[in-house]
């Protein structure tokens, strides 16, 4: 039996109900456990009492009662994973040793569950065991339309010093994207910071982040600083641009609310960009029409850290999905022509 201990909600690691961080962090205990120490008042957030499906924010402090070992609690049977969708995790992946297996993850497939999620990364990765008694673990989330790189931990241990690597930001996460538009100057900082607007619905379906100019960021209730650094790499006139975008901080929906605020929203982006505008040229608008596929033109595509265990420079990069590469084909842009870091080539 562990001790009482307060644990912080990590960067990346906000706006998700509190019992499915729980369960992550602690997978074995039960829904059933974490409802009733709930309603007991034996978890609190920031001191005070919460309800299992309060979602918790970065930063925040989680006071965890005593929780049975995890080597003595009993062993949840195991969800199963059709054939299909353990075919599909088992293709993703990139690169896998003893500690970490980082994936290709799929455009549209969520990296939690949510309000109507039942199929997500964290379901599936049960098919990654590859010999362990215990599935790898998330250590970060990428959204549910964005594609690309993301780390799993296959030990506690090492989900922990990941965990810790994102938060203190000694990784190197580099997107790449189509925005409507060409930013101008050709490379810069955004700066807004981010408030939560509420959703619609018992589950809060449909929330959206605010942009908020940074004089104000302290004034406004809930809101936090957000930076995010862009380089265009190649352009087609004034209508399209494919930029690298780098999140310094790591708030939900960052890129996406940066690039729209500064009137170049993502290609495909509907929640930030009007799924019903087109984009003529000038930026605005997220859909550049014809043959261009609607969905998110958004993709982890490099991710550089220290392995947690051996302490080697790993550098790890995911191909486009289909549907950005035919629209890269159709603009006639070429992986090959880009810096693997286009901001260093600066320097």
């Amino acid at each position: 039996m562990s001790r009482v201990q307060t644990v912080n909600v990590a960067e990346g690691d906000g706006g998700q109900r509190l019992d499915r961080w729980l369960r992550r962090m602690f997978p074995q205990v039960t829904q059933g456990q974490i409802e009733k120490m709930c309603r007991k008042g034996e978890i609190r957030v920031d001191g005070g009492r919460v309800k299992a499906s309060t979602r918790v924010e970065e930063g925040q402090a989680v006071r965890v009662p005593p929780l049975p070992d995890a080597e003595t609690a009993p062993k949840p049977a195991r969800p199963k994973v059709s054939d299909a969708d353990a075919e599909l995790m088992r293709a993703a992946v990139l690169w896998k040793d003893d500690h970490i297996i980082a994936l290709n993850k799929p455009a549209g497939l969520p990296t939690q569950g949510g309000t109507g999620q039942t199929r997500h990364v964290d379901g599936l990765s049960e098919a990654l065991r590859f010999g362990y008694d215990e599935k790898p673990r998330l250590v970060h989330r990428l959204d549910k339309d964005t594609s690309g790189l993301l780390l799993l931990a296959r030990t506690r241990a090492v989900a922990q010093s990941l965990t810790e690597a994102f938060r203190s930001r000694e990784t190197r996460k580099i997107y790449w994207a189509a925005v409507a538009g060409v930013p101008k100057p050709a490379m810069g900082t955004i700066r807004f910071g981010l408030v939560k607007a509420p959703g619609h619905g018992r589950g809060g379906e449909g929330e959206k982040m605010i942009c908020i100019h940074p004089r104000d960021v302290d004034s406004t209730p809930g809101a936090k600083r957000a930076t995010s650094d862009y380089a265009v790499i190649s352009a087609l006139g004034g209508r399209v641009a494919w930029v690298a975008l780098v999140p310094v901080t790591g708030r939900t929906h960052q890129l996406r609310a940066h690039m729209a605020e500064i009137g170049h929203p993502i290609v495909g982006d509907g929640k930030y960009g009007g799924s019903g505008q087109e984009n003529l040229g000038d930026g605005w608008g997220a859909q550049l029409g014809g043959e261009v596929s609607r969905k998110l033109h958004l993709h982890a595509r490099h991710l550089r850290l220290k392995h947690p265990v051996t302490g080697a420079d790993l550098s790890l990069t995911a191909p486009l999905p289909d549907h950005m590469v035919r629209t890269w084909q159709m603009l006639d842009w070429h992986a090959k022509d880009a810096p693997a870091d286009p901001f260093e080539e600066e320097l």
